[in-house]
């Protein structure tokens, strides 16, 4: 992996666990989030991949968003459940 690689799954991790963080009200700070983000990018991803689902969206970096931010929320969930 390059650094514009590394950057742009830190980006997308940043972003998904900010957009979880406020949809779920985590309260998250910026390194709350990005940690969020990037396990629920991993989260998502398998989600994804293991159900077949397709968003079907043109831009993959939205849909890269979208995958993350769905497993961040999830993350967030079995967090709050955790603790």
């Amino acid at each position: 992996m390059d650094m514009r690689s590394i950057g742009t799954f830190l980006v997308v991790g940043l972003l998904a666990g900010l957009l979880a963080s406020v949809l779920l009200g985590g309260g998250f700070n910026i390194i709350g989030g990005l940690v969020a983000g990037v396990l629920g990018s991993f989260v998502g991803g398998y989600l994804f991949k293991a159900l077949k689902i397709n968003l079907k969206i043109a831009s993959p970096f939205v849909t890269q968003i979208i995958t993350a931010a769905v497993g961040a929320g999830i993350i967030i969930l079995l967090a709050r459940i955790v603790t």
